[in-house]
């Protein structure tokens, strides 16, 4: 497993940054590994291609390129990637991470939030120290105090009756069992299954399903597997059930998430942004 560093020009150690706001961005190759660690600043997450992972004291937030992770500062993590992925993190010094959460969280990435990380991942280095390239920073900032929050895209749990469970639909996410069947294999029954799934992952069994399916589909779309294939081994009975599946939860096509950012979304809208500020 290729074992990662951030590449900054400043000390994990150190409680500074060089500027308030600081992005950075990196192709990683398949099952890299960001050590444990931690800073004194905030830190934002987000993947452009692949789904990046993040470990937090037992906690695994884990995000496909529609959603990112915000870490406060001098939270102790760990990052990790199965596939191949181009990511990026928002650096934000304390003082600007007072309207952002204080607990690890997955954080909604708008069109316009994901406009902007994707013209900045374009720019030199040292754009955040030019007042374009600041001002740029503290909008995303902004909005990202403003993006919905979740635990996490796909959460887990520890549950006795879940785990087991949820280690199956890793192993094979192709499976169509019912709520009964699954609720058979741990000797319990269909409400207390349900009841136990809301309160641990804060969602149904079937749609936390769905999510899985999302996750495993994304780098197989990225590679250009046709849509007919992938939904038969994620075990829909048709290329258009999955379609709709996908549409529901990602708000966009498989071939439209192909083509990266949705339509309408560009440098117009970049610009309408930054002057509403």
């Amino acid at each position: 497993m290729p074992v990662l560093s951030p590449k900054l020009d400043v000390a994990l150690s150190s409680v500074d940054l060089p500027s308030p706001v600081m992005f950075r961005s990196a192709h990683v190759p398949p099952d890299g590994l960001y050590p444990q660690h931690r800073h004194a600043w905030g830190e934002f997450v987000y993947s452009f291609s692949g789904v990046m992972e993040v470990k937090v004291a037992g906690h695994h937030y884990l995000a496909p390129p529609q959603y990112g992770v915000w870490l406060p500062p001098r939270v102790v993590h760990v990052g990790l990637n199965r596939q191949a992925s181009h990511h990026c993190s928002l650096y934000i010094a304390p003082s600007g991470c007072s309207g952002l959460p204080d607990t690890p969280c997955a954080l909604t990435v708008s069109p316009v939030v994901r406009a902007l990380l994707d013209h900045l991942r374009q720019q030199p280095p040292g754009t955040e120290s030019t007042p374009t390239g600041s001002r740029l920073l503290q909008v995303l900032v902004d909005l990202l105090e403003q993006a919905p929050r979740a635990r996490s895209y796909l959460p887990h749990s520890d549950d006795a009756l879940l785990a087991p469970l949820l280690a199956a639909l890793h192993a094979d996410p192709g499976a169509n069992d019912s709520l009964a069947q699954w609720a058979a294999r741990v000797h319990t029954t269909e409400r207390t299954l349900a009841r136990r799934s809301q309160q641990a992952l804060g969602m149904s069994l079937p749609a936390w399903r769905q999510r899985l399916r999302v996750l495993r589909s994304l780098p197989r779309l990225e590679a250009g597997d046709k849509v007919e294939s992938i939904a038969r081994e994620l075990g829909y009975g048709s290329a258009s059930a999955f379609i709709a599946m996908f549409r529901k939860l990602m708000g966009v096509t498989p071939d439209e998430f192909r083509k990266g950012v949705p339509a309408g979304t560009g440098k117009r809208d970049i610009a309408n942004t930054i002057a509403n500020y």
